[in-house]
């Protein structure tokens, strides 16, 4: 419990919104009332599991799980899962080496990510081995590690939010849903 409270309050500190979700209804009407419009959701386990393409349909939300490099043009948000996150500094980390998880984390302007508690990690230190063990099942080309919207101050030293990447990122807590780092 004391690793799940220091990451609400890290990934709250780097402006990331972090819900906890009851159940999986719950999820589902948090991501339709904030999505904002279409949603980007490409094939990861978590989503899968948790039958959200055809929840959120069901729910009144148009959802993109093909040709997302068309539809990320247009989406509201985007939807992935997480291998772990750190508690230390509120961030989430996903293999993202799959082209359809890279657009949904970082083309709309709202990113959703799916996250099991049990996941979370006390500091970059304890991710070297789940990290090693990625490494040597796959050779992952991109992993991403993301602490709250994304954020620069390349402009006159200002800092801007969501210039590269998404200007809101919310975290939305769910267990039960894998507690398997390797996977998303």
């Amino acid at each position: 419990m004391e690793l799940l409270e220091r990451f609400i309050a890290t990934a709250g500190r780097a402006g990331a919104q972090v819900v906890r979700c009851l159940d999986h209804v719950a999820l589902v009407d948090y991501i339709v009332r904030h999505a904002g419009g279409a949603v980007l959701l490409p094939n990861f386990a978590s989503g899968r599991r948790l039958h959200l393409a055809e929840a959120l349909r069901d729910s009144g939300c148009e959802v993109h799980t093909e040709h997302l490099r068309t539809a990320a043009v247009e989406a509201a948000a985007g939807i992935t899962g997480a291998n772990f996150a750190l508690a230390d500094t509120g961030t989430v980390v996903l293999d993202s080496t799959d082209e359809a998880l890279r657009l949904a984390s970082t083309l709309p302007p709202c990113h959703f990510v799916i996250l099991d508690p049990r996941k979370i990690l006390a500091d970059g230190l304890a991710a070297v081995g789940p990290l090693r063990v990625l490494h040597q099942r796959q050779s992952p080309d991109f992993i991403a590690f993301i602490t709250g919207p994304s954020r620069t101050a390349d402009i006159e030293r200002v800092l801007t939010i969501g210039v590269h990447g998404p200007r809101e990122l919310h975290i939305l807590l769910l267990e039960g849903v894998s507690d398997d780092p390797l996977e998303s």
